[in-house]
């Protein structure tokens, strides 16, 4: 993909990506294309350097090469406070909620202004996921699933046009596994748009328009599920060897 071929459609664009650590390639020349208002899947085998993208991406790694555009603005080598200004959020693998705070002191103090807003905002989004109740309970007394909620609902404080999701349903209950993709649904119809990283195929076949497969630094495939879930780059990416195509 060439620079030009980043049109107003999409909000985020990477061009020539690579990112290498002690003379080994974690990235190589990745290009993708989110398109605006879209969930954009990402996805790969455990090592193929998706979590090192989002890191690129959102500025907590500085030393890619490449071009990044966010909004029509180039970001790559910008600080993360930056990107993150401009409207790009993320989360992380591990949950990073603040262990002392309350769960409403974790929302708050993501919030772009310390008023009643910010706080009646707060209290907003834990009621739709059914966490006001915990309002008031520290953070390292939540259960694993409910901290990675938590961690969602603060990125969603800055109201970011973009969000990049780490495999954000990891070790969480199918209960708010649920909750947290309704609220992912809810947002992107909103306007929202997201680039997920998943190990579960049918979410990415139920959530994404869109999917990029990545694998040893590099992307093999791009389409909806339905064609890369056939692409013989991404059976043996997988699997380690060609595999019959499955059929419809």
């Amino acid at each position: 993909m060439t620079e030009s071929a980043c049109s107003t459609d999409h909000i985020l664009c990477t061009w020539g990506v690579a990112r290498e650590f002690g003379g080994v390639q974690a990235l190589r020349g990745v290009d993708l294309h989110v398109t605006r208002g879209s969930i954009t899947g990402l996805i790969g085998p455990n090592g193929s350097g998706k979590t090192t993208l989002f890191q690129v991406i959102s500025g907590m790694d500085r030393g890619a090469t490449g071009s990044i555009s966010f909004d029509g603005e180039p970001i790559l080598g910008r600080r993360p406070s930056q990107i993150y200004q401009r409207g790009l959020a993320r989360t992380f693998q591990l949950s990073r909620v603040f262990p002392e705070l309350t769960v409403l002191e974790n929302l708050v103090v993501a919030g772009s202004r310390h008023d009643r807003s910010v706080r009646e905002r707060a209290l907003g989004l834990l009621e739709r996921v059914r966490l006001r109740d915990y309002a008031g309970a520290r953070g390292k007394n939540l259960s694993y699933g409910q901290q990675k909620l938590v961690e969602f609902l603060r990125v969603l404080m800055s109201d970011p046009a973009l969000i990049l999701l780490d495999e954000p349903a990891a070790g969480v209950n199918p209960t708010l596994r649920q909750t947290l993709w309704d609220m992912v649904r809810h947002l992107n119809g909103l306007g929202t748009t997201f680039l997920v990283i998943e190990h579960n195929m049918e979410v990415i076949a139920d959530l994404c328009s869109s999917v990029y497969v990545l694998s040893e630094g590099e992307i093999i495939a791009h389409g909806d599920f339905a064609a890369i879930r056939n692409d013989e780059r991404v059976l043996e990416a997988y699997f380690g060897k060609k595999r019959k195509p499955a059929t419809a």
